[in-house]
């Protein structure tokens, strides 16, 4: 099995239907678990909307065919001297002929693909490898729960993190999400509340448009943990679609942190912010006001799994 060399393998799986940002939240603990010094692998499953290779600006990479099986993509290598560990993805969007190709499958095929990335994309050895999955219950969900569970060595799969919005959530979608996982043998890490808020890029407020706590409460009835609250930003969002370092309005404070201070002196007209700047997308991101709120995120899910 190409797992075999993995440490810990974790399911980022949406509450309820789409939108949610579950594969936002699967890049921003990729990207965070690298700058710990982690080996990190992404797994793409979610093959009728492929989103991970836009979220890592390498629409345009292809995928290497290797004795074997497939060779992932590099989104960064290991750096010593700054002690970021390696990230790599593999997507069935790396294996479309456009961007705009729709994949219609029907159930078998799609169970056959996920069985095939579990088996023949050759990761070497991983800290990590965090498995982006679709919305539903459907036959891929199965077929990826059986063969990582029939395959992985025991405590291999650390098991799901949940992402959910802040609205009211359905109690009876609650249920059905925690008893698949429960039915599934995968075990419920946390809850991740997204969409807590919106970091205004001009006026420096940070605003609950879609209010805020539902998922807590959610996680504090079924006794689950609660890894925090995500807003909204913009600027991460200008990052991934242009490479763009974040800039922030004087008096910019999230959870507690100024992130005004050190782009005073940035040049922000708006040629500038169009351009594409140099460096790796994860050094960037340290810029980024989600970044420490990940780095909280991923070090209680790494206490969690031990």
């Amino acid at each position: 099995m190409s797992l075999a060399k993995v440490k810990h393998i974790l399911l980022v799986r949406p509450l309820r239907k789409g939108g949610v940002g579950k594969s936002s939240v699967t890049t921003q603990l990729a990207l965070s678990l690298s700058l710990s010094g982690h080996s990190v692998g992404v797994l793409d499953v979610d093959l009728t909307g492929p989103s991970i290779p836009r979220m890592f600006n390498i629409e345009d990479a292809k995928v290497t065919q290797a004795p074997g099986g497939w060779l992932p993509v590099t989104v960064h290598p290991a750096n010593t001297e700054t002690g970021i560990g390696e990230l790599r993805c593999m997507s069935l969007g790396f294996l479309l002929r456009g961007r705009g190709d729709a994949v219609v499958w029907r159930g078998p095929k799609k169970t056959a693909m996920v069985r095939q990335f579990l088996s023949d994309v050759l990761w070497g050895e991983l800290d990590f490898l965090l498995i982006d999955t679709p919305p539903g219950t459907s036959d891929e969900h199965i077929s990826l729960a059986e063969t990582l569970l029939k395959d992985a060595s025991p405590g291999q799969v650390a098991g799901a993190v949940v992402v959910t919005t802040p609205q009211a959530v359905a109690t009876a979608d609650v249920r059905k999400e925690l008893n698949f996982c429960a039915k599934t043998g995968i075990s419920v890490i946390g809850v991740i509340e997204n969409m807590v808020g919106f970091v205004c890029p001009n006026c420096a407020e940070c605003t609950n448009i879609f209010g805020k706590g539902g998922g807590q409460v959610m996680a504090e009835d079924f006794n689950v943990r609660f890894l925090g609250g995500v807003p909204i930003d913009p600027q991460f969002v200008m990052l991934i679609e242009t490479g763009r370092r974040p800039r922030y309005p004087q008096g910019t404070v999230i959870d507690g942190q100024d992130f005004s201070d050190a782009h005073q002196n940035r040049d922000t007209d708006a040629q500038a912010a169009e351009t594409r700047e140099a460096g790796l997308l994860a050094n960037k991101y340290v810029e980024c006001s989600l970044e420490p709120i990940f780095r909280k995120i991923t070090q209680d899910i790494v206490t969690a799994i031990g």
